[in-house]
């Protein structure tokens, strides 16, 4: 069998701690292989290694049959292979064709001709289906696009073989659509994809392979038209995973969250939240369905004292928390896992330990007078870190270090064990695998059957179907459906989502 590559043993050790156990990998020309793992099995780290971005302790890697090594990412381009990060490696500040021709400039008499480098991405971006304006700013462009600029960066470069890390994290329904189909157009050109990924539904649809790894050891390579996604999720994580929300009846009682008339604008100055009503009340999950751009993010901003409001009001269990600033809002009773844990849940160059009471240092026992108190500090992180399933070589290992789900459970420990009457959730399952998801799910179905408020924020439509009692569609910054799960289906919801009415018999659309 003919491979373009072959990782073949690869042990990848870090401070002692082994990433990658001696796994072995064989990509065939043309096919889409899928790398599957939990959060933090070493999926990454692997495609990081052929990437040049680290050097293994031990094992060989064959390009077309040929041993090489692979010193830096160069090196990797020049062998024909490209990364798609999870992370976008973009400068804002830039134009699409500046960012894709950087380190690679076209010049002319000695400067750089934008104009020619500008034909040669929209020619690149139409054979493969990748339309973007070579002259719009990063910064200006939707997430979907910064992918597609990454994607044209490596076509950029001659790549021959690709390696798209998790894509899908960060993408809308509809994105992930477009990007399922430009890698199959991508193929259809004689390309050959690595897709790391622990979304089970999209390596069912796309992949021709998949290699499990699982806690850094290689548990093997199935062909996926031969297998189902328990099997693959049963190879993952060791066990058999239950894909149904597992929860009795809601209880609804007293209003906790109480919001009228609420309007938000964004950094831009445009009112994104528009007129907002909405009640959540103990011993229920409401979730929110919306297109992304809707105003979700600015309203739970809002609510949580991370962006001002423009006028409405907030109450929590009747008390008005309009306005206030984040450590007012949280010890009114909120706990707020955020939609960036990077941006506004983790100070990542903290230690794991430290993180675990940003919400309450100035407290008595983590501190005294105005002096910090390590030994509380880190024996609170250790009781949370068994407690949450934190999975982390010990409480003093950097935020950073840590693989997206760990981080995850590390900011829900933080958030829930602060008992708050309402717990704000957004996007709290994105780019996690199978296993953490089941236990986030199961964390905010406790704390709504401990009697808490939930407010759940998220653009995985199954999500919200399987977690949510009811759930409020948002669109252009109004709620303008709360709909019963149980009596409603995607399409409808998708319907509302892009604005539809809903129009039958009987219905009600109280909030």
């Amino acid at each position: 069998m003919d491979y373009v590559i072959e990782m073949l043993n690869i042990r990848k050790e870090f401070n002692g701690f082994v990433a990658n156990d001696n796994i072995t990998l064989q990509l065939k020309k043309g096919e889409i292989h899928a790398l599957l793992g939990e959060n933090g099995a070493g999926k990454s780290t692997l495609m990081n290694v052929l990437f040049g971005l680290y050097q293994p302790e031990q094992g060989e890697i064959r390009v077309k049959g040929k041993p090489v090594k692979i010193t830096d990412p160069n090196v990797a381009n020049d062998l024909g292979i490209g990364m798609v990060h999870q992370h976008f490696m973009l400068v804002d500040v830039f134009t699409v064709t500046e960012n894709i021709i950087l380190g690679r400039e076209i010049t002319s008499k000695g400067s750089i001709d934008i104009k020619k480098a500008e034909q040669e991405v929209r020619k690149i971006s139409e054979r493969y289906g990748l339309a973007v304006d070579p002259q719009a700013k990063i910064s200006d462009i939707s997430v979907g696009m910064q992918q597609r600029v990454e994607i044209l960066k490596t076509l950029y470069r001659g790549a021959e073989i690709l390696i798209f890390d998790e894509p899908t994290a960060v993408l809308t329904p509809q994105e992930i659509k477009e990007l399922i189909q430009i890698m199959k157009t991508l193929i259809n050109e004689g390309k050959s994809i690595v897709l790391i990924t622990h979304k089970l539904k999209e390596i069912m649809e796309v992949a021709d392979r998949c290699t499990v790894i699982r806690k850094g050891k290689g548990i093997g390579t199935v062909n996926v038209s031969e297998t189902n996604p328990d099997e693959l999720a049963r190879m993952m994580v060791g066990h058999d995973v239950v894909f149904k929300v597992d929860k009795k009846p809601a209880n609804p009682q007293q209003s906790v969250l109480d919001v009228k008339d609420f309007v938000v604008k964004d950094s831009r100055g445009v009112t994104v939240v528009n007129g907002l009503d909405l009640t959540v009340r103990a011993g229920e999950i409401v979730g929110i369905a919306g297109v992304d751009g809707n105003g979700q993010s600015e309203f739970l901003e809002a609510i949580t004292g991370l962006r001002k409001a423009e006028s409405g009001s907030v109450k929590l269990n009747g008390k008005d928390i309009f306005n206030l600033t984040p450590r007012k809002v949280k010890e009114s009773g909120v706990g707020h896992i955020p939609q960036d844990r990077h941006k506004h849940g983790l100070v990542l160059n903290f230690p794991i330990g430290e993180n675990m009471v940003l919400q309450n240092y100035y407290k008595e026992p983590f501190s005294k007078r105005g002096i910090l108190n390590f030994k509380a500090i880190y024996q609170q992180a250790r009781k949370l870190i068994d407690e949450f399933d934190v999975r982390t070589p010990s409480e003093y290992v950097l935020a950073r270090a840590l693989s997206g789900g760990n981080q995850q459970k590390a900011i829900i420990g933080r958030e829930v064990n602060d008992n708050p009457d309402l717990l704000i959730a957004a996007q709290p399952t994105r780019g996690l695998d199978v296993g953490a998801i089941e236990f986030i799910h199961k964390r905010l179905i406790e704390q709504r059957d401990n009697g808490k408020a939930v407010l759940l924020v998220s653009f995985e439509l199954d999500e919200i179907m399987n977690v949510s009692d009811r759930i409020a569609v948002i669109y252009e910054g109004k709620i303008v459906a709360v709909v019963d799960p149980k009596e409603t289906d995607e399409q409808e919801l998708g319907l509302l989502m892009a604005g539809s009415s809903r129009k039958k018999a009987g219905e009600s659309t109280n909030v």
